[in-house]
This record gives C-alpha cells, sequence and structure tokens, in this order.
C-alpha cells in the first residue's frame, strides 16, 4: 500500500544519523564514468536514483558510449548490467575486447575488426579466443581482463517481444542478490522495450509510459539508469531534445538528458567556412551535450575524439571551445 511508504521528516534525519554513524552514506550513490570531463560536469558522476537518457544520430556512437562507461565501472569494481535490444551479445563482447586491448596495449592494441575476424569458423583448428588473438597487440591480456571481472559485468540478450521493465527489475534483483551489490544499469534502446498495452498506443505515448516506469525502478532499487534512445535528427541541424522519437514526453521524466552530435554538424559556420583543416578534423569529434540535469548545470557541452577502430572514445575530452549553432550552413 502506498501508506507505508510515508515517512515523518524527524523519522529521516534519526536514519540519516543512524546510517552516518554506522559510516554509510546517507545520500545518493554516485557511480563515475572513464570520462572525466562529464563526471566533473555532472558533479560527480551518475547518481543511484536518477534516469538518465542519451540520444543522438544513428551510428554517432551512443551504444560505444554507454559499453565504455560499464566497462571502466566494471574494472574498478561496480556492478553493472547492459540490457541490448539492438546488439546480440558477441558483438557486445568483441567490442569489449577491443577496448580492452587499447586500454593496455594504447593505439597499437587490436583493432574491432580483427576480434570479429577471430570470433569466425575458419579458425578450426584454434578452440580458444586467446589463442586466436595471441598474435595481436593487447588482444589476450584483454580476454583475460574480462575474465576476470566475473560476476561484475552482465550483458542480457533482451527482446522486444518479452523483456519490458519488469524483467528488468527482476535481473536488476537478482543480480544484486547475488553479488551484494546494485549493479549500474543500461537500456539500449528504449524504443524497443517491451510494453503490454493498448494496441491504439502511439509511439510517443508507449515511450512516454517506458520512460516513467523506468524512473520508477531507478528510485524503487536506487540504481542509476543509462537508456539511449533512438533519435531523428533534421537535416541540417545539430540533434537536440526535440528530435528525441518521443520527444513529446520523453525527457520529463529524464534527471539528466545527454544528446551526441558530430563535432563538424555543430559548431558555427564560421568555424568551418575560414579553417577548413579543423572543419575536416572535426569529422573525428563527437560533441556531448548536457541538455538536462536537475542535479546541476546543463547547457554544458563536451568533446571527445572517436577511436572506432577499437571500438571506444578517447576518454580525455574537455570542453568545446568552438561556438555552436542549431543549423550547419556550411556544405562541403
Amino acid at each position: 500500500m502506498t501508506i507505508e511508504r510515508l515517512q515523518t521528516v524527524s523519522s529521516l534525519l534519526e536514519e540519516t544519523d543512524a546510517r552516518l554513524g554506522a559510516g554509510q552514506a546517507a545520500g545518493a550513490k554516485v557511480w563515475q564514468t572513464s570520462f572525466s570531463a562529464l563526471d566533473k560536469a555532472l558533479s560527480g558522476g551518475f547518481r543511484s536514483g536518477e534516469l538518465v537518457l542519451l540520444g543522438g544520430a544513428q551510428a554517432i556512437g551512443k551504444t560505444t558510449f554507454a559499453l565504455q562507461i560499464i566497462l571502466d565501472l566494471a574494472a574498478t569494481g561496480h556492478n553493472a548490467v547492459y540490457f541490448s535490444f539492438d546488439h546480440d551479445n558477441h558483438t557486445l563482447i568483441q567490442r569489449l575486447i577491443a577496448m580492452e586491448a587499447a586500454e593496455i596495449a594504447g593505439p597499437m592494441g587490436v583493432q574491432l575488426k580483427n576480434v570479429r575476424e577471430a570470433f569466425e569458423a575458419r579458425y578450426r583448428r584454434e578452440p580458444t579466443i586467446e589463442g586466436r588473438l595471441s598474435d595481436t597487440d593487447g588482444g589476450v591480456e584483454a580476454v583475460e581482463a574480462l575474465r576476470e571481472l566475473g560476476q561484475r559485468l552482465n550483458l542480457h540478450n533482451s527482446k522486444s517481444s518479452d523483456t519490458d521493465v519488469e524483467a528488468m527489475r527482476a535481473v536488476i534483483v537478482k543480480i544484486a542478490q547475488d553479488t551484494g551489490q546494485a549493479p549500474f544499469v543500461v537500456v539500449d534502446t528504449i524504443q524497443k522495450v517491451h510494453f503490454e498495452g493498448p494496441t491504439l498506443l502511439s509511439e510517443n505515448d508507449r515511450v512516454a509510459l517506458v520512460v516513467e516506469a523506468l524512473k520508477d525502478l531507478t528510485l524503487e532499487l536506487a540504481v542509476p539508469i543509462l537508456a539511449v534512445v533512438a533519435g531523428s535528427p533534421t537535416s541540417g541541424k545539430r540533434m537536440r531534445i526535440q528530435d528525441l522519437r518521443g520527444s513529446e514526453t520523453v525527457a520529463v521524466p529524464a534527471d539528466v538528458v545527454l544528446i551526441m552530435n558530430e563535432k563538424f554538424d555543430a559548431v558555427a559556420r564560421h568555424h568551418l567556412v575560414y579553417n577548413l583543416a579543423s572543419a575536416e578534423r572535426f569529422h573525428n569529434w563527437v560533441v556531448v551535450s548536457i541538455e538536462k540535469n536537475r542535479s546541476g548545470v546543463d547547457k554544458v557541452h563536451l568533446e571527445f575524439e572517436k577511436a572506432f577502430k577499437q571500438a571506444r572514445f578517447n576518454p580525455d575530452g574537455g570542453r568545446v571551445e568552438e561556438e555552436l549553432i542549431d543549423e550547419r550552413i556550411f556544405v562541403e
């Protein structure tokens, strides 16, 4: 019953003192990412009870960004679970191997295309993935590092036909029970989450209900949820909140909204016209804009360099120095 959730201020303060006296945190737990500039802008990182939306055009790197975050979290002792509606688990593990190899061997680490080739059946004489990557830089070490993560990093092969928010809740609860630690959660993508409801619901209405249910889940289980949102950017403009599919209501329950754009599509015209060398370089960078942030500042624009051959971004990003505009006037 809802009356059971009623609490007086005095009892809440007593509970706070009890937690502090036991050496526990009384406020939200913070999960730091591998992107220090993002953590700084978000006053430490993602928080328990927060729903974070990550939007961007197709192939901009949303899945890569989210995978890189959970890999770093798992490597630093946290639990994480990735609900993937768009990629099978073997596709994800290939990306994770390439990411980890880059952490180990730097730019010389085995590239994603070589990791994919190692998963093919043509290597019939070598029965292990370590053996197939034995002649690569960082490949074997990357696989060993992923094996050592044990139960901390989980991939869920989600399906639009049956994986709804309640199914996610059961998975999250099981991970917490098995490990004694609540996981960081990624949902990729919101539009494909299963929803039992009237068949006449529009996509906007269905997505809005899913987002509201995810927000309730963050509060109930005290976990952060990073949810990837498909977008339909208008040609000639950088993507904004209004370009998210279901955007009429999708951003309302969210605590943080991050929008990814290729830097070339986001900067003002004069940066492109008068410096063509920089204009070409901008294709290799993405801009991550904090469009909404209930816990701090918004309208913050950060940039990170692509390293997609190794299925990752360079985490050493920073603030965008150039002026951004909504429309890209320059045409190649």
